[in-house]
């Protein structure tokens, strides 16, 4: 089931993103990812979706924490 993405974000490069997830009952996440430029298969996730957030606030300021380079 894929997850709304509430927002995208990229880091200056274009090479790594975090999105911020709305997991329904679960509350909100984060899911960070990578692209390779010389590979057409575009964005790759780096892990598993990190969750556990009360609210969008709270995902968004872990999400700045642990990726600074993505955030807006």
């Amino acid at each position: 089931m894929k997850r709304p993405v509430l927002a995208s974000w990229e880091d200056p490069g274009g090479l790594t993103c975090v999105d911020i997830l709305d997991l329904g009952a679960e509350g909100f996440g984060f899911l960070p990812c990578r692209r390779d430029p010389e590979d057409s298969h575009g964005w790759r996730p780096l892990g598993e979706v990190r969750s556990g957030f009360d609210s969008r606030a709270a995902a968004e300021a872990a999400a700045r924490a642990a990726f600074p380079g993505c955030a807006p």
